[in-house]
């Protein structure tokens, strides 16, 4: 059970585990608490010395603290401003990786969830293929009703995952709390705001339907892709902790050497990842937020095929906007542009100057057109972008910190396959497409149809509004002509309410008379 006390104690012990692997060291003295200093001398002295990486030792501290933090430290790679760049880049190369649970637990869960011997729900289940720390994967087989056998990929939740994160939720709960009361640029940087994405992402994981509806939703928007594609779900055999779906034959995208046996064009790879992520993320408002290579594979007709739907993102038609003009904002080099987009979307305040905010933006992206292909990265960009909009008074928007960071993984990804990418050109068509789309006159028309949509559905409730108007005026004429008339019920019990208050008070003059008696006679 989480209590305060509680918290503070789990807060220590992962203060203290990851000062014993030398994490305190690497967070930027520009981000760290004001009055802080002691704790991190102290932290220094108690650090452990040893020849390993400050990015193995993170990951070391982070997996001795459990899933929980291992998920903490994938989503504050992201978020430079919190910890630090150099903290951050050692969180880019964290992996999701745990032991694996025994496979008698395993089978236990499949049973429990379909109420079923595991045996009349797989026709096999092979011991785990890989661990996280959220569940764990398996390869099985199943029996159709005509008798073909079919391979197919079985999640299971790992045990008491779930009390675990909501015991751990709570103390960082407690830590963004403490520090959004106690420091203006916690509170500027929404670190509630931070946990409460977290949470949200964490719950929709831990709960392996919504994935598969997830999967579901990401097939149908991307049924037309000739490029891209998500197994199919097998409904019959899934449940909150149970996920089955198609088999993915294929190959993962971190394996280069196998990829060019296979005669794949890995240039062509980068270019459909970048794009089909501004693709998911621009056209349809909902992207796979987890596009590492581990749950990037490709099939024999050379398509780029995710698995692992458990963190999704989301946008509105506003971030949508949003995104799209700034990255046509830095492709046409429109810095002016760029800068009203913020103000439009209010994401900085009006008081500010959008002729200073251009400036400061072009600060960042004049140098880019001084670099190689190679040099230009857009996720930096985006980095670059949101640290200035800190010195507009740009607060931390929640719903884009899953896109600043899955495109700092793509990207990664994307570069592996061709080092040479030039990411501007490769995104262009995507973003510009989106723009003539929804911002040039089909845009518009689309969007005055949906405005008459909705006055032709507020028409339709006019009647019962004017009849509901009446009806008070009538109560209102009624109460200024007769007064309010109270009912006996109503007027016995403010009668007793009244006698508590007069009790009270009479208790109280009491009290001061007493004291004032005994100070005179004292």
């Amino acid at each position: 059970m989480a209590t305060p006390l509680g918290d503070y104690l789990r807060l220590a012990r992962a203060g203290f585990v990851m000062a014993r692997e030398g994490v305190a060291s690497r967070i930027d003295p520009g981000v760290r608490p004001p009055g802080s200093e002691p704790l991190f001398a102290l932290a220094g002295l108690i650090a452990r010395r040893g020849p390993a990486s400050s990015a193995a030792r993170l990951g070391a501290a982070l997996s001795r603290l459990g899933p929980s933090y291992v998920k903490l430290g994938q989503f504050l790679a992201t978020r430079p401003d919190v910890v630090g760049p150099q903290l951050a880049r050692d969180l880019e190369l964290l992996q999701d990786r745990m032991p694996p649970f025994p496979q008698a637990v395993a089978e236990a869960t499949i049973a429990r969830t379909f109420d079923r011997p595991v045996a009349e729900v797989y026709a096999r289940l092979d011991p785990p293929l890989a661990a996280a720390s959220i569940a764990q994967v398996h390869q099985g087989e199943v029996i159709d009703p005509d008798g073909t056998a079919r391979r197919v990929a079985v999640k299971v939740l790992r045990p008491d995952v779930q009390r675990r994160f909501r015991i751990d939720l709570s103390s960082f709960y407690r830590a963004a709390r403490l520090g959004e009361s106690t420091s203006p640029e916690g509170k500027r940087l929404r670190l509630v705001a931070v946990v409460d994405t977290l949470a949200r992402s964490v719950s929709m994981e831990m709960d392996l339907r919504l994935e598969a509806a997830a999967m579901s939703e990401l097939a149908q928007n991307t049924g037309e892709d000739e490029d891209f594609r998500v197994p199919a779900v097998d409904w019959d055999r899934t449940g909150r902790e149970v996920l089955t779906t198609q088999w993915v034959d294929g190959i993962k995208l971190n394996n280069l050497q196998a990829l060019r046996d296979a005669g794949h064009d890995l240039p062509r790879l980068g270019r459909i990842v970048m794009q089909s992520f501004l693709r998911h993320a621009l056209r349809d408002g909902f992207f796979h937020a987890d596009m590492h290579p581990g749950n990037l594979f490709v099939d024999a007709d050379g398509k780029l095929v995710a698995v692992d739907c458990g963190i999704m993102g989301r946008l509105g038609h506003k971030e949508r906007r949003f995104l799209a003009e700034i990255l046509f904002g830095f492709i046409t080099r429109d810095w002016l542009r760029t800068a009203q987009v913020h103000f439009e979307a209010g994401y900085v305040p009006p008081h500010h100057s959008v002729e200073d905010f251009a400036q400061a933006i072009r600060a960042i992206g004049e140098p880019i057109y001084s670099r190689r292909a190679d040099q230009i990265s857009m996720a930096r960009l985006l980095t670059l972008l949101f640290e200035v909009t800190a010195l507009f008074d740009m607060q931390t928007r929640p719903e884009l910190l899953l896109l600043q960071k899955t495109m700092v993984v793509v990207e990664g990804v994307a570069r592996s396959l061709d080092p040479q990418l030039d990411m501007w050109k490769t995104a262009e068509p995507v973003v510009r497409t989106w723009i003539e789309r929804n911002l040039g006159p089909a845009g518009r028309i689309e969007e005055v149809a949906v405005g008459i949509g909705a006055v032709g559905r507020s028409l339709q409730t006019l009647p019962e509004l004017i009849a509901h108007g009446q009806r008070i005026a009538v109560q209102l004429d009624a109460a200024t002509r007769d007064g309010l008339t109270l009912s006996p019920a109503s007027t016995e019990a403010i009668g007793r309410a009244e006698g508590r208050g007069n009790r009270w008070v009479a208790g109280a003059l009491w009290a001061i008379a007493a004291l004032l008696l005994a100070q005179m006679l004292f």
